[in-house]
């Protein structure tokens, strides 16, 4: 059948809760756990960041599409996500930067998604109980047989996910930032700083960014042994954004052990938690995650409150900081570590994105921080 007008999906939940909507982008079934983004605009970049391997992501905002999609908003070279909710699919997309549409872009990458689902509600069942598995299905109208399948799923805990979207060989990066009149830029100064990035999902706008801080940028897979990122010599390493859980990777845990203390390291969400847990700290899962362009961030050294974009599922617990470790930024939401800096050494890192894409650009100074670090000089 051509016309998904006249087809039905279902999204069920491994508790059993079940909403019925239509089929959007690809048909077929899909499933992952299913968490909710609160981001009014961007879903482009949402779609394609790495760090929604394995799940399955609702936005709240209730009209989505209305822009297209087009090939310069990518973060990675195609979607993550498991499937796709939505309230509402704008039937027009309107702007001159569109390519195509929202619906067509799902399909043509096999992304199988539900609309026409209240969102709200579902939005609050995840908030009540918790994330939760489950599953999406427009080629299947047997709803028991989908509770069975749903039951089985399970979550991303102790799950590498990581090894699904780092690279598989190590390449360099050259772009730089957007502008609305010229693109992407080429910086065409000369690098005054070699930067290794270890891929453990990396969006592509923290790339644009280390490169606009003059930084000539390597980036390098998952399970580099930090021998061989100590042989490139790099003045600084960069530890990337990444989905699942960060005790599921132990071999990046332990790569960053041998590299600390002997270059300055800067890592964002994922490569947050993963520095904390290499210098003795411990993680746990949040109750429904931190998903969206608008968490409020302070800054307990500068006391400034910083609007960010955040997406993970983990969070670092505080009281297994080492000593030599301060807590440098809070979520205002529920106090969870947002950030860490160490006294001793030129190593720190944030849980939020401060490259946004999507969200506000409040925290983008955190790149100027990663080259102050490299400018003094080798440890």
């Amino acid at each position: 059948m051509s016309d998904n007008k006249e087809r039905k999906a279902y999204l069920v939940l491994k508790d059993g809760r079940v909403f019925r909507g239509k089929p959007f982008g690809a048909l077929g079934q899909s499933s992952g756990e299913v968490v909710f983004n609160t981001a009014m605009a961007g879903y482009q970049e949402i779609l394609t960041d790495p760090s929604y391997d394995g799940q399955i992501v609702t936005m709240t905002y209730p009209l989505i599409g209305n822009v297209g999609v087009n090939s310069e908003d990518l973060e990675s070279r195609m979607p993550s996500v498991r499937g796709f909710v939505v309230k509402e699919e704008s039937h027009i997309p309107s702007s001159w930067r569109k390519e195509k549409s929202l619906g067509a872009y799902l399909k043509e990458n096999n992304i199988v998604g539900i609309k026409g689902i209240d969102t709200r509600a579902l939005t609050r069942h995840i908030r009540l109980h918790g994330t939760v598995p489950g599953i999406i299905s427009s080629d299947s109208k047997d709803i028991e047989k989908l509770r069975v399948i749903a039951s089985k799923l399970s979550g991303l805990d102790g799950k590498d996910c990581v090894r699904n979207v780092t690279c598989k060989q190590i390449y360099d990066w050259n772009g730089g930032l957007w502008t609305l009149n010229d693109g992407f830029s080429q910086n065409t100064n000369e690098a005054k700083y070699k930067v290794i990035a270890i891929d453990l999902g990396v969006k592509w706008n923290i790339l644009r960014h280390l490169h606009n801080i003059n930084c000539s940028v390597t980036v390098v897979p998952a399970d580099t042994p930090g021998r061989n990122i100590l042989a490139m010599d790099p003045d600084g390493v960069f530890l990337s954004n990444g989905p699942g859980d960060p005790s599921a990777v132990p071999y990046v845990t332990n790569t960053v052990k041998t590299l600390i203390g002997k270059k300055p390291i800067f890592g964002i969400c994922l490569g947050h938690q993963i520095l904390c847990l290499a210098l003795g700290a411990k993680t746990y899962k949040l109750k429904f995650g931190h998903h969206g362009g608008n968490h409020p961030v302070k800054d307990l050294t500068s006391h400034k409150v910083e609007i960010t974009s955040q997406n993970h599922n983990f969070a670092v617990d505080p009281h297994s900081l080492p000593k030599h470790m301060d807590i440098t930024h809070l979520n205002l939401n529920d106090s969870t570590v947002e950030g860490v800096s160490s006294k001793t050494m030129p190593i720190f890192s944030v849980q939020y994105h401060p490259e946004a894409s999507p969200g506000p650009s409040d925290a983008s100074h955190m790149f100027g921080r990663f080259k102050s670090f490299m400018e003094k000089g080798a440890l």
